[in-house]
């Protein structure tokens, strides 16, 4: 039931924000002045191309949502053995994080129109968010060499389930950064490279907060937290 109600507060929230952009409130039959003069009047103030990766990001979220609530009702069952966390995982995290930076800078040096700044930052997300994967794969073998098999225990499950999906979500997001880079090396426009740079750097923000919140939910912080809160409220 709490799954269902944060999905539909998510959805709410986003569909009150982007009607926030719309000019609801408008009067434009008291407007004085030509059709031209005034911006966002037929349109919305953000690209298509934002609110249609804002509303695949809300779905995604809600899935890895899902994921958590499961791994909660699961885990409390006594045939549960959690799967030690290997250290690698922390490598990849750091790296994930400097994926993210990497995109940041090529967003302001799209804007400030340095575009040999973006192709470093391009360049670089690309390189470290491969790196990420290849981490991630190691980690698998790791675990998999110690005894740690898929179908071994439900822990195992579900840690090669959610990291192997995120894994996916990168590997797509590949897909879309190397666009955005081949654009950047080949004279793209200025107002489309920005735009490409940006929705990259959104999507892989977003990523790196689901990574973040994954690494708590196998290493047992967000089990500890919850449990804090229960006493608190107790």
């Amino acid at each position: 039931m709490s799954v269902i109600l944060v999905f539909l507060a998510v959805i709410a929230g986003f569909a009150g924000w982007w009607l926030s952009h719309q000019r609801l409130t408008a009067k434009p039959w008291l407007e004085q002045g030509l059709a031209g003069d005034f911006v966002g009047l037929d349109r919305s103030a953000l690209p298509t191309a934002k609110i249609g990766l804002g509303v695949f990001l809300a779905v995604v979220g809600c899935l890895f949502s899902l994921f958590t609530s499961a791994y909660f009702m699961r885990m409390g069952l006594s045939d549960w053995r959690p799967l030690p966390l290997p250290r690698l995982l922390w490598l990849n995290t750091g790296v994930l994080v400097l994926s993210s930076i990497a995109l940041q800078c090529a967003v302001v040096a799209a804007r400030k129109g340095q575009i040999d700044n973006v192709r470093l930052g391009l360049a670089t997300a690309g390189f470290t968010s491969f790196a990420f994967l290849i981490g991630q794969l190691m980690a698998w073998r790791q675990l998999t060499e110690d005894g740690y098999l898929l179908a071994a225990n439900p822990a195992n499950s579900f840690f090669y389930l959610i990291t192997g999906m995120h894994g996916l979500h990168i590997l797509g997001g590949l897909i879309g950064l190397g666009k955005t880079s081949v654009g950047a090396w080949n004279g793209s426009r200025p107002e489309r490279l920005r735009l490409g740079v940006e929705l990259c750097a959104m999507y892989w923000h977003f990523l790196l907060f689901v990574w973040l919140c994954i690494f708590a939910l196998l290493a047992g912080w967000a089990a500890t937290f919850i449990d804090i809160c229960r006493g608190l409220l107790t």
